[in-house]
Order: structure tokens, then C-alpha cells, then sequence
């Protein structure tokens, strides 16, 4: 296990301070606002604690403030329900006295029943792409100051993307993209563990789907990027430590917002998880 998927074992690993609360911290080298998918993951991971024998099936998060990752996150978790076949669960994540994030998830007794998907796209393997050590190298100098150190350290998830060429030209195209993502380590045998680390990795390149058909990459420095709410449904079973297929698009982008859907497959093309997301894609006035 590589020490950046330890550090986010450690982060997902919430501290319990009473009854249906809990305590998240941020990672100490961090950006300067939290990352949307550490506080959707920390949530997940508190409402799964007060939750016995089922697994989550779907999540519905919405942002409000950007959080502060020099303070401690605490999530509340409020038992709605507990029903014969379904849970739910309503998670406010706090800074400040303020609520920074808010989370339904709901969680389902395994059950037997119709079965089709979605075929998977037909892309290269991850196998026969550039791993993200090959990019770094090539694409390294052409960054801004702050997303070079980002690159340049270890992570825990490592991104293959399908196809590179849109970084190399502002062309615009179709808003659709195909990356190869997993951790950059084993993970424990846990699957409750492996959602709420693929709930992490979904907020990951998916609001950067709504820039492709402008032509645009997010680190451009007259853009402005932020997660407004995040849904995700989770299928079948999967293990986040193996590569993931996420394919995304953009249907829509207006008033200052870009939709953006993703479907996740394993390598064997089995279709495990769901996730859309609107977000905040704004051109800064100078």
C-alpha cells in the first residue's frame, strides 16, 4: 500500500465523538478550499457508521460553502428511517457552525431481481495508455505553479485518460471524455470501504467534461470551477483498488453551470455505478 492511499484510508477513517457524530480531518497538503470528494466520501463514510448490514445504493449531496481544510470537518448524522428493506440517512457536514455540505444516502437489504446495463464504451485498455508518470514528464512544465505540485506528488488515485489530444489543442469538441482510474495501492476486503472510495475519485475530472465543447481545460486562470450538489448510484459490486472505466459527458451548460453525467464500468465491462453532477463553471471578470 502506497503511503498516499494510507493517508486516504486515514481520512476516510472518522473519528466518533458521540452518538450519530463524528469528526473528518483534511489532508495537510492540500488546495486551498477542500476537495469536494473527500467531504462526499467523509459522508458517506459517517452515514454508513450508523448503518448494520446493508449497503449503499445511492447518495444526493449538495455544497453550500467551500470548506477549510486547516479545520476539523464534523458531520452530523440524522437516522431518518430504518425500514424492512431500505435505511436512509441525512449527513450535514459542519465548519465554523456553518453547514458546508449536506448528504441523503440511502442503503438497501441485498435483494434478487431483473438485470440489464449499459454496454461499455469500446476504449484501449488501461494497460496500452500513458500511465501518469509518462504525463507528468511530458505535460509537467506547461502547468501553473499549483497544479505542477499537485502532480508531482504521490496521490491516491491514479487517472489514465483515453485520450490526451484536447490538452494539446483548444479545439472544441463533443463534451464527452474516457478515463481509467484506481488506487494507487491494494485496499482492504471491505466493500462499504471501496464506496466510499470511488465516491472520493467521482469528483474527480467530471465537472471538466462541461469545458470540452469550449475548448477549455480547468486550469486555465480565467475559470472559475466548484461542485454545487453530487449524486451517485452504486449497481453492483466492484473493487475500487482495480482499474475503473469512468465515462463521462456534458449535456447541458448555461447560466454560469455545467451538467455533467458519468457511468462506471469495470475492465470486464460490468456497469457498477451512476453519477451526475452540476457545477459552478464561471468566467472570471478581470
Amino acid at each position: 500500500m502506497t503511503s498516499a492511499v494510507e493517508d486516504l484510508l486515514d481520512i476516510l477513517d472518522l473519528e466518533p465523538l458521540e452518538h450519530n457524530l463524528f469528526r473528518g480531518r483534511s489532508p495537510t497538503h492540500g488546495w486551498q478550499r477542500v476537495f469536494g470528494g473527500q467531504v462526499i466520501g467523509q459522508a458517506l463514510v459517517a452515514a454508513k457508521a450508523t448503518v448494520e448490514g446493508r449497503g449503499a445504493h445511492s447518495l444526493h449531496g449538495c455544497f453550500m460553502r467551500p470548506g477549510d481544510p486547516k479545520v476539523p470537518i464534523i458531520y452530523e448524522v440524522d437516522r431518518i428511517r430504518d425500514g424492512k428493506s431500505f435505511t436512509t440517512r441525512r449527513v450535514v457536514a459542519i465548519q465554523h457552525g456553518a453547514a458546508i455540505f449536506s448528504m441523503t444516502a440511502s442503503f438497501h437489504t441485498e435483494e434478487s431481481g431483473f438485470d440489464h446495463q449499459l454496454e461499455m464504451p469500446d476504449v484501449p485498455m488501461p494497460e496500452d495508455l500513458p500511465s501518469e508518470t509518462e504525463l507528468t514528464r511530458r505535460f509537467v512544465d506547461k502547468l501553473p505553479d499549483s497544479i505542477r505540485r499537485y502532480w508531482e506528488r504521490e496521490r491516491p488515485i491514479e487517472i489514465r485518460p483515453v485520450d490526451i489530444s484536447r490538452f494539446l489543442s483548444p479545439e472544441k469538441r463533443p463534451a464527452f471524455q474516457h478515463v481509467w482510474m484506481r488506487t494507487t495501492g491494494p485496499l482492504p476486503h471491505n466493500i462499504g470501504l471501496h464506496q466510499c472510495v470511488l465516491a472520493y475519485a467521482s469528483d474527480f475530472t467530471l465537472l471538466d467534461t462541461a469545458l470540452i465543447a469550449h475548448g477549455k481545460v480547468l486550469y486555465e486562470p480565467d475559470l472559475m470551477l466548484a461542485s454545487l450538489d453530487h449524486a451517485t448510484w452504486f449497481h453492483r459490486p466492484f473493487k475500487a483498488d482495480d482499474w475503473l472505466l469512468y465515462a463521462q459527458d456534458s449535456p447541458s451548460a448555461s447560466g454560469a453551470r455545467g451538467f455533467c453525467r458519468g457511468s462506471v464500468f469495470t475492465r470486464d465491462g460490468k456497469l457498477v455505478a451512476s453519477v451526475a453532477q452540476e457545477g459552478l463553471v464561471r468566467v472570471r471578470r478581470t
